[in-house]
This record gives C-alpha cells, structure tokens and sequence, in this order.
C-alpha cells in the first residue's frame, strides 16, 4: 500500500490559529550548533513544532543540526522523535502534551538535516558554508565560553556575510557574560564580526506570554498608567522562587550561581517591562531604547542592598533534599550563593523614593514567577471610631508561573452592621479566558528571529547597563564567604532576605500567596 502527502506547508491541527494577519516566516535555513544538546531537543525542536502546526513556517524552511558527536540525519530525527513522545508521558510536566500530531512532526522531522563538524576547524566551518545558501539563523545553542570563538568562526568561514536580499542572524543563548567586564568584551567581539542588528540576544524569559502581557496591561489600559508612580506606589517586588535545587547541574552552577544565572537577565527584564516609561511605539529599537533609559537609571547596588544565602539539607515538597555543598560537581566549602536577594533604587521622577526589591532562589518553599506591586495606604481618618483601625494595602500580582494571570488585592466592607474592612482578590486567569496551548516559551522567539523582530532581545547597551547595576556586589562578594547565609531547603530563603525589608517596616509577599 503506498500513499503520497503534500509537505508544502504545515496542515492545520489543534495547535494555536495564529492571529489574522501573521504571516510565516521567510525561507530560511535554522543551523542549530548545539544540536545534540538537551536545549535543541528538549525546547528549540518542540517550538518548531508548534509553529509548524500553527502554519508560520515556510514551506522551505529547513533545520541543519551542528555537532561534534557523530551520527546521521536519520539518528538525531529518531533521537528528536523520542524525546517529543516524552511530552505525552508526564500529565504534570511543564510542557505535557497528551498526543503528538504527526502531521506536524512529520512536516518538521522532513526538514531536519545533520552533520558532524567542529566549529573550531576553519576547513570544516566553510564546507558548511557551502550547504548553507540564501536566508540563515545560526543558533548558538552552546555553553558560553564558545559564544565569542564561534561568531569568530562564524565570520572567518564566510557564514554572516549579507549579500543583497538575504539575511545572516545569530541567536546567542545566556548566560551573556560573567560580570560588567566579561559581558563588555564578548560584546567588542561578537561586533566585531557582526553588525547590532544581526545580533539576537535571547531570554528565555520574554517568550513566555505572561511576561509580554506586563506591556499590554500596563499600556493597553489606561486605568493603571495614572497610578504607576511613586506617588501611589510604595515599592515593587519581582521574584523567581524555584522549588528544584541544582540536581545533577552543580558543575555549571558552582561558577555561576544565583545573581549571575537569574538576577541581570531574567529579573531584569520583568523589572524593565514593570517599570520602563511607555515607548512611542513597539518597534524594536524603541522599546530596546526605553530599557536602555531605565537601566541607566538604575543606581549601582551596594553591597549592604544585597543577600546572599547557600541552602542546607531539608525537605521540599514532601521529599528530602540534600544541602547544595552535597551535590554532585560541588565543592564541599563552596561559597556560590544559590539564593539572592536585591535592593534597587531608580532615580528618575517615575520611580524616586520607591525601591526595587528582587529575588530568587532554589530549593524554596513554592515555585512562583511574579511582581508584586504594593500600593501606598490610603488615609484612615475616614474610618476613625469604626472597628477598622488600619486598612490593608492594595496589591496588583503580575503572576508570570505557575498562575499566569493578574491578581489584584484590594479593600471590602464585611458583611454586617459594623464598617469593617477585608481584603478580597480579583482574578484573571489566563486559562479562563482563552484556550490555552503546548507551549515551551520559545515560540515568539524563534519567530521573532526568524522574521526579523528584534524587540524582544536585548541590545549591546541593555546588556551593560544591567551588568553595571550588580557589579559592585560581584566584586564585593569575589569568592569569600563573608555574609554568605544558610537556609533549609524548602524554606522562604535566608534570615537577612526578611531583614533586607523588614528595616522600612515591609515583608516579602507569600510564596504560598497567603
């Protein structure tokens, strides 16, 4: 029995429409370098997917995996196929899917192609040159120290010249740098070869559509843009509570650590799309513009503004935990924080006199992804004599994971003759309002690189000004233990954190939401 299939585009299926109006992306070859890595497989394949059941890709849109590990189109397909049917086993995994479409898949698996090359091998890297015509993406989905080497490469074989109606990009994966000097120097190197605007910074972070809803609540509303000030506004915190501890990734971490794997990157961003000033439009380089003026007005933090803490062995979640210096890959008298927590002062008239305070951490007591905005208190001698001798204060939750929605707190009256006061919520929830799709947050990424939006990256300067705002406590903290606090895992994080706010008379919002 045989049968044929018009590949020429993606068929329909029950993942997203995309809206009226979007169109697919150009012709384009996507060369992944890192092809074998668990990010290709477990995050850049499955987003192609949806967007081929979404119908935004073109009909001769192609993928060349890159890697030194030997093996054939065929295998890494195989190994592609199996690691998405993973998706279908895990009812509680983030990105659980109950079915594959095969339709989809096979419309993507007919584009992958592969080849074993060392991208430190010039003859190697302009034989690939000459499989790589037209359009391309080059996707750096490598560990760091190979960011620089390879655009390097890159540039030397010939693979990001532009020639007349064709596009060269390069996505450069976090971490991007180690500290304001690391991060200044990649920079001088990635533009040495490259121009700004074929440069794609990602984070991961602004894929998610919670986050990106920050900018359309704030400016698609205009009941909140009167009040987003420090006339109204006490202060604004930005967590990212992880419940997971390192795991098997303690040789990556040890190096690392929390402030620079989540704090001028991740945080950073929610923090820009909370508080920069509204750009006169959405294009890319005037949003990109509007963070730059935010974060160079960002007042160095200094290191007493800041904690760090290391967890000990406890439980989470009913399962026991062993302390990080317990982990594989790290040394037993490490001093990486795997908690840290912020305070940031802007100095512009928005913002003046209202601090920042960010935090995150792993093996703590929830897992949440959110910005709290705490309201001043209004005046109480409307209600002098009444049962209701102080009122609570009005919040607005910008919940990011695992709620994603927006959650406001605010004042009642209790039912009865008294006038007493409650604090309810109002909710929005994201899943009750639309139908939700499979999603692994890099989607609108890869669209946007392959499509030429950049508006959702970050630019050479962003990328400082950031870097510059947490030096003075890289430098500070080195590789001493001084200050460095312990915490039980599942906890809410170290002792100094509630102090860092309990000073001004405030408290860290719940990780349950209580």
């Amino acid at each position: 029995m045989s049968f044929s299939r018009d590949i020429s585009s993606p068929a329909r299926s029950r993942h997203a429409i995309p809206p009226s109006g979007t169109k697919p992306a150009p012709a384009c070859t996507l060369v992944i370098f890192g092809a074998r890595g668990d990010l290709t497989k477990r995050l850049l394949i499955p987003a192609l997917y949806n967007l081929a059941g979404s119908s935004l890709l073109d009909a001769d849109f192609r993928v060349l995996g890159v890697d030194r590990v030997p093996g054939t189109a065929a295998d890494w397909r195989d190994g592609l196929a199996a690691t998405m049917q993973d998706f279908t086993k895990d009812p509680d995994g983030e990105f659980y899917t109950p079915t594959i479409d095969q339709d989809a898949w096979t419309w993507v698996a007919d584009r992958l192609d592969y080849v074993q090359a060392d991208f430190a091998d010039l003859g190697q890297m302009r034989a690939l040159a000459e499989r790589v015509k037209g359009n391309a993406v080059f996707y750096l989905a490598v560990p760091s120290r190979f960011f620089g080497p390879l655009v390097e490469m890159l540039g030397q074989a010939g693979l990001v010249t532009q020639q007349e109606g064709t596009f060269r990009r390069v996505v450069i994966e976090k971490p991007f740098g180690s500290d304001l000097a690391t991060a200044r120097a990649l920079n001088r190197q990635v533009l040495g070869v490259l121009d700004e605007q074929q440069v794609y910074r990602i984070d991961h972070f602004l894929g998610k559509e919670t986050v990106q809803n920050i900018l359309a609540m704030r400016f698609g509303n205009l009941i909140f843009e009167p009040l987003w000030r420090s006339d109204y506004i006490d202060h604004v915190q930005i967590t990212a509570a992880e419940t997971i501890g390192v795991e098997q990734r303690g040789a990556f971490y040890e190096p690392t650590g929390a402030l620079r794997d989540m704090v001028p990157n991740h945080l950073f961003q929610l923090f820009a799309m909370v508080a920069m000033e509204p750009p006169a439009s959405f294009s890319a380089e005037t949003v990109r513009t509007a963070k730059e003026q935010l974060f160079e007005s960002v007042r160095p933090v200094r290191p007493e503004d800041a904690v760090r803490g290391q967890y000990r062995a406890g439980t989470v979640e009913g399962r026991p935990v062993v302390a990080y210096r317990a982990a594989p890959g790290v040394a037993p008298d490490s001093v990486t924080e795997t908690y840290v927590a912020l305070k940031l002062h802007v100095d512009n008239w928005r913002w003046s006199g209202v601090p920042f305070y960010l935090r995150t951490g792993k093996s703590l007591g929830g897992r949440r992804t959110e910005v709290v905005v705490q309201f001043k208190k209004p005046p109480v001698a409307i209600f002098r004599g009444t049962a209701t001798d102080s009122l609570p204060p009005n919040r607005m939750i910008l919940n990011v994971q695992p709620a994603q929605g927006l959650t406001i707190e605010m004042a009642a009256k209790h039912p009865g003759p008294a006038m007493d006061l409650a604090g309810v919520q109002v909710k929005f929830r994201y899943e009750d309002a639309f139908e939700l799709q499979p999603n692994v947050g890099y989607e609108t990424l890869l669209y946007d690189c392959l499509t030429g939006d950049a508006t959702l990256f970050q630019r050479a300067d962003n990328i400082d000004a950031a870097w510059a705002a947490v030096d003075p406590v890289l430098q500070s903290w080195g590789q001493g233990a001084e200050g460095l606090e312990f915490y039980d895992a599942g906890a809410t994080g170290p002792a100094g954190a509630d102090a860092l706010l309990a000073r001004y008379g405030r408290a860290w919002y719940p990780l349950d939401g209580s």
